[in-house]
């Protein structure tokens, strides 16, 4: 009983850190807008400016260490992430930018079934369509000027993120069975970096910003990706990704409510039925994975 407990109590630790992290990076798509850099430019900064706090959080938790394979692969698979979703975000709205690039549960559900054996429950799969109708329910709603300069473009960049959105929590999933989440963000962030550098400069992009609002924030998303993306690592380690993966869904609803107040993108009645949806979806794979307890990885 006392196992079982202390299991409950983990996992809802986990929940409460994961739900804390996805809401801190639904600010991402804001600062990304205010940047005043090209859309890969705004991600090498977010990985530059994390980089300084990482290393110190991770030579805290036990040292860097040394890259492996899986660090790595995370790392290559985040920065076409961000790449493909900061192109997103400047071609669509801020909400659909977000919406489509957290329809990651098909992926990850698709490739943990079929690579790794882990069939999911009917009822997950329930969950997982409910989430995806109501992610794609607010993409789909049409609002005046909500849709962006290149809606189809940057509809198009979105959806290819949630591929590379999937690599990466499968990626961080695998590393987190025997790595510090923080050694894993130092390294995957380390990575990304310099391949977000030559992205940007291959596309021409502006590199520094004008104002000292756009230093702020890219130093904003630096700060952002330590406590959003950690967070989400960190509870990587005692969630099933297929689990984490629908969570995370919170996201473009945070995104969605920011971008109309700051941006005027409006969130109308069938945007608020789409995030209504996917919270039921996120709920509902809550109690559905519940049924088949998952002993958590060692603590790092």
């Amino acid at each position: 009983m006392t196992d079982a407990t202390g299991h409950d109590t983990d996992r809802t630790r986990a929940l409460i850190v994961l739900l804390t992290g996805a809401s801190v990076i639904g600010v991402g798509p804001i600062f990304v807008r205010l940047a005043e850099v090209g859309p890969a430019a705004a991600g090498m900064w977010r990985l530059v400016f994390s980089l300084p706090l990482l290393f110190i959080l991770a030579r805290r938790n036990g040292g860097t260490g040394a890259p492996t394979r899986a660090t790595v692969l995370a790392g290559i698979a985040f920065a076409f992430d961000l790449g493909f979703w900061h192109y997103g975000i400047a071609y669509t709205s801020v909400a659909k930018a977000t919406v489509l690039s957290n329809l990651t549960p098909v992926v990850v559900t698709a490739v943990a079934w079929i690579f790794l054996k882990q069939r999911p429950r009917r009822m997950f799969l329930v969950a997982v369509g409910l989430a995806v109708a109501g992610a794609w329910i607010m993409a789909a709603a049409r609002h005046g000027g909500a849709l962006g300069k290149a809606p189809a473009l940057g509809d198009a960049f979105s959806v290819a993120t949630a591929f590379w959105y999937a690599m990466y929590f499968l990626a961080v999933s695998s590393a987190r069975q025997s790595q510090a989440a923080t050694r894993i963000m130092f390294w995957s962030s380390l990575t990304g970096a310099p391949l977000m550098l030559l992205a940007a400069l291959g596309l021409g992009e502006r590199l520094l910003p004008i104002t000292s609002t756009g230093w702020a924030a890219c130093i904003g998303l630096g700060i952002m990706h330590v406590a959003g993306q950690g967070s989400i690592a960190w509870a990587l380690g005692r969630l099933p990704a297929a689990t984490a993966s629908v969570v995370v869904l919170i996201q473009p609803v945070v995104a969605a409510l920011l971008g109309w107040w700051i941006f005027g993108e409006l969130f109308g009645h069938l945007q608020m039925l789409g995030a209504g949806i996917a919270l039921s979806g996120v709920v509902l794979a809550q109690w559905a994975s519940r049924a088949r307890p998952v002993v958590p990885a060692e603590a790092v």
